[in-house]
């Protein structure tokens, strides 16, 4: 049985993240999209840990072989508690790869199994949570970007 975790802060999880675990499903028997507290961002979320988990779990309900758990601390050692054979993190361009190279090697110095990096599939390479936030603050339509329990709790934390 092999299992991947998939790490982030998922404030919210957009198309392109259940795009991500859908693809990472034909690899690996199991995959956890793994909510974490990014402390770079602590304060800004948008929402708190525990609807984000909900709003995934919703998400990813279709998805045999998937599920959502929160990583309470270092990945490495979440890895290492859950058995993962790897780590899946999905990348839009060659900035994304910049900024996890650097921490997929210092997962593994930390004891956490390789990184597997996934291309984003064109029709999500421009979506991110954060500008999926802006345009839903600035009211503009999102509803192709996010799964519509997403859209549901953006109206209402954002009133629009």
């Amino acid at each position: 049985m092999t299992l991947a975790v998939y790490p982030g802060t998922f404030d919210p999880i957009t198309l392109g993240h259940v795009d991500v675990v859908r693809r990472a499903l034909t690899v690996f028997d199991e995959v956890v999209l793994g909510v974490a507290q990014n402390a770079a961002k602590s304060g800004q979320h948008l929402f708190p840990a525990e609807q984000r988990v909900a709003l995934a779990r919703e998400a990813l309900a279709n998805l045999p072989g998937a599920r959502v758990d929160v990583v309470p601390g270092l990945l490495a050692d979440y890895c290492r508690e859950a058995g993962a054979t790897a780590v899946v993190k999905g990348l839009r361009s060659g900035t994304d790869l910049d900024a996890e190279v650097p921490m997929a090697l210092l997962n593994r110095d930390l004891g956490a199994p390789e990184t597997v990096f996934l291309v984003a599939a064109p029709a999500h390479a421009h979506v991110s949570s954060s500008l999926v936030k802006d345009v839903a603050r600035h009211g503009g339509d999102v509803s192709a970007l996010v799964p519509a329990g997403v859209l549901a709790a953006l109206t209402e934390a954002l009133g629009a």
